[in-house]
This record gives structure tokens, C-alpha cells and sequence, in this order.
């Protein structure tokens, strides 16, 4: 083993997320000087299944939520398990800790602890190797570049109204650069401030969680939002700026988050309905919008329910978020019940980059779409983009292009086509259903 490489020290920090709550984050030296640093975020949709994380619980600071407590087990526990390993040994390194940890949900060190450490490992050893982290992970020149999709119009609970389904997505899937599909993006996402403004005669819309526009409501005094109408002001937007022929949609329903248990319904519109019911507003939805994917269209349990959509919605891919959570062993079962297409790449539900990638080579080697995501509370420097374009992935969820940390993701497709000529948006052949 090259000494260079051999982990010499590591520091865990708390910091902040972009929604100003505490995060982990870790740095990882080697004895050749050469450093990684990674972090934690989490999700406002977070599936039962996701990797434990492990906060203060201190009521005067920040709630609860702070991780000095996961700083002090890496800097404590993991870290002397790991000093002199190979930083280019990533599977080694993420057995160690598992194996250190020892439970089901990684709760003894914390998913957070574990992640933070698993993810400074790899690009300490990119830096190692003079690469940047997507080069290093592609092991190849890189031939394409992920479509990036942006979430213009956020849904969920709002004082004033409850739209049911979380995200309104749009696809700029027929841009032939990435730089098309951010001009796209950013025309669409600001001129739909214009049009929800005309919508609700003259009052300006709102922010949502995630950064998109808040769903505005078709009536107020009902307290619901329509789907239907929300991708109507989209489409609306987006035919105004003339791209209506580059432009396609995707819904994330994050259904868990409407789910409830005791009664098996699900909130929409103000009434609770059945799962059958979900899957029928979807295929409406399908029919008159084109709509590449739609995630976690039901609740994270229902495996009955999702196989069923699958056989029904036939112009569109079903993917999983929160009902796979990056997990193989979930995705597996998906796969052999013919429930979906593909699923949401997010390497820290699970916890290391090497369960992460192993979930990823699974859906390829099965034709199922891999699509990495940031988190809604994300940092600048998420390894989310760098995964996307390193494991040449079709699509990545970008976030809207609004605030700096959702920027920095949209940045680094920008670098990667300008860092390597000739890339252009990848082929679409066999994913398009409508």
C-alpha cells in the first residue's frame, strides 16, 4: 500500500444545512497530505427504513437536533479503527464501521456518523489520485451527462392549504447540452413567478420548502390544491417561454407523507381515499401530461399497491424513494414483484457509498433507472452530482434552481460538459413512455 494513502487523522465538526439545522461533517487526512471532507443532510420526506441518525437531543440547542454526539463517536470510535487503512479501499472501510456498528439501521454509531466518514474516504482518495470524484468513481472518460430535473412547485402541508403530492418536476429532456436544460430551467422556473401571480390575481406566490414555488391553491377557501392544475400553470409557464416541445414533467407523491396507517387512506383534496384511488388520479394525470417518472406514488409499505400501479400506469416509470431507500435487499424485492422502474439513488439513506453503489449496479444490471437526488436539506459540496455524472446515470433530481446549495449541484454539470468536450445530455432510448 502507497503510505501517501494511509488515513492518518480524522475530525468531525457540526455545521449547518441549508435550512440552518445541525449537520455532521468529516474530514479525512492521509499521511501524504491529501483530504476529503464529507456530509450528512437529511430529507423533509424521510422513509421509516432510512439509516438511523444519531442527534443530541438537547431541547435549548437547535431543538434537539444537534450531532455533537456523532462527532464525538468518529473522532472516538471510528477513527481508530480506521487510522492506517487504504483511503482507496472504500468497501474496507465501510466494513470496518459496519461491522463496528453491528445493528440492523446503523444506529449504535449513527447513519450520519458512518455516511460523513464513508463519503471524506472517497474523495480523499480521489484527491489521492488526482482526479476529480466523478472521473475517479466513472474509472473512464466520461461520454455523457445526466438530465438534470428541477422541482419548480413544491407541495405538501401549508398553513393554508394542503397540496397532496410533494414535487412538480420539470424535464428538459430534449435539450441537447446541459447548458440548454439550465437556460430552460431557469426561464421556466422564473417566468412561473409571473403566471401564479396572474393565477391568483396579482398576489405573488410563495416559497416552498425545497425552494420551488409554494402550490398555489384553485380555491382558497377549500384548502386543497389540484395536481391537475398546478402542472397546468407549468405548462403554461413553459409553453410561454417557448419550449414546449424540449419539456416534460415529473411528479414525486411522496405518499407517505399523506398516509395513515390505522385507516389505509390517504389525504387528497381534503377527503381521505384509497390507494386505488391515488393510482387513478395519477393516470389522469399521465393521459394529459407528459410525465417520465412519478415517485413513491404510495406509501412506503404498500408493495401490493405499487405492483398494482406498475401493471396500470403504463406512460409513465413508477420509481421508489422512500418505499427503497437505497436499499438492495428492498430493491430486490421490488424488482421480483414487478412493482417499479428504477429508484432514487440516495447514498445516505443507507449509510456508505459502497451499499449505495451496490443498490446502483443492481437496478443497471436489471434495466431500472438509478437517479441520484439531493436532499431537501442540503449543503454546497453534496456528492450527489458527482455521483450522477461518475456512474453515468440518465437523470439527476437537481432541486429548483433557486438557492446556492441546489446552484452548486447545477454548477458541477456545468463543469463536468465544460471539463469534457463532445458530452452531451444523455440518450433517453427506452425510458420515454408516453
Amino acid at each position: 500500500m502507497n503510505i501517501d494513502r494511509k488515513i492518518k487523522t480524522i475530525k468531525a465538526r457540526q455545521i449547518l444545512d441549508c435550512k440552518a439545522r445541525p449537520m455532521l461533517e468529516v474530514d479525512v487526512f492521509t499521511e501524504g497530505g491529501y483530504m476529503g471532507r464529507g456530509s450528512a443532510p437529511t430529507g423533509t420526506s424521510v422513509g421509516m427504513y432510512e439509516s438511523y441518525i444519531i442527534r443530541d437531543g438537547v431541547p435549548g440547542e437547535y431543538g434537539g437536533m444537534g450531532v455533537h454526539k456523532a462527532a464525538r463517536i468518529v473522532e472516538e470510535e471510528i477513527a481508530p479503527k480506521l487510522a492506517g487503512m487504504d483511503v482507496c479501499d472504500q468497501k474496507a472501510i465501510d466494513e470496518t464501521m459496519l461491522a463496528l456498528d453491528g445493528t440492523p439501521n446503523k444506529s449504535k454509531l449513527g447513519g450520519n456518523s458512518i455516511y460523513s466518514v464513508s463519503i471524506a474516504c472517497l474523495r480523499a482518495a480521489a484527491a489521492a489520485n488526482h482526479m476529480p470524484v466523478y472521473r475517479y468513481l466513472a474509472g473512464e472518460p466520461i461520454k455523457s451527462i445526466p438530465l438534470p430535473t428541477f422541482n419548480v412547485v413544491n407541495g405538501g402541508r401549508y398553513r393554508h392549504l394542503t397540496q397532496a403530492f410533494n414535487e412538480f418536476i420539470i424535464a428538459p429532456y430534449l435539450a441537447e447540452t446541459v447548458e440548454e436544460a439550465v437556460l430552460i430551467a431557469v426561464s421556466v422556473y422564473q417566468r412561473l413567478e409571473s403566471v401564479i401571480t396572474r393565477y391568483l390575481k396579482g398576489e405573488s406566490p410563495t416559497l416552498g420548502g425545497s425552494y420551488g414555488w409554494a402550490a398555489p391553491s384553485d380555491d382558497p377557501a377549500e384548502g386543497y390544491a389540484k395536481a391537475h392544475e398546478v402542472l397546468k400553470l407549468i405548462r403554461e409557464a413553459v409553453d410561454e417561454c417557448g419550449y414546449s416541445d424540449k419539456v416534460a414533467y415529473c411528479l414525486d407523491c411522496a405518499s407517505s407523507e399523506m398516509y395513515d396507517k390505522e385507516t389505509g387512506t390517504y389525504e387528497l383534496r381534503g377527503k381521505r381515499v384509497k390507494a386505488d384511488d391515488i393510482i387513478e388520479e395519477v393516470r389522469k394525470l399521465s393521459e394529459e401530461f407528459n410525465l417520465i417518472f412519478v415517485e413513491d406514488i404510495l406509501d412506503e409499505n404498500d408493495w401490493d399497491g405499487f405492483a398494482k400501479a406498475h401493471k396500470i400506469l403504463k406512460r409513465t416509470n413508477i420509481i421508489g424513494d422512500d418505499f427503497i431507500v437505497t436499499n438492495v435487499e428492498r430493491l430486490k424485492k421490488a424488482y421480483e414483484s414487478n412493482s417499479i422502474d428504477g429508484f432514487i439513488l440516495k447514498p445516505n439513506q443507507v449509510g456508505t457509498i459502497t451499499e449505495a453503489l451496490c443498490t446502483h449496479k443492481f437496478a443497471v444490471d436489471h434495466g431500472m433507472l438509478s437517479i441520484p437526488s439531493g436532499r431537501s436539506g442540503g449543503t454546497v459540496g453534496d456528492i450527489v452530482a458527482d455521483l450522477s455524472i461518475g456512474l453515468s446515470s440518465k437523470i439527476s433530481k437537481n432541486g429548483a434552481p433557486k438557492s446556492g446549495e441546489r446552484l452548486d449541484k447545477i454548477n458541477s454539470l456545468l463543469r463536468a460538459s465544460s471539463e469534457n468536450p463532445g458530452c452531451g445530455i444523455c440518450s433517453f432510448d427506452g425510458i420515454i413512455r408516453f
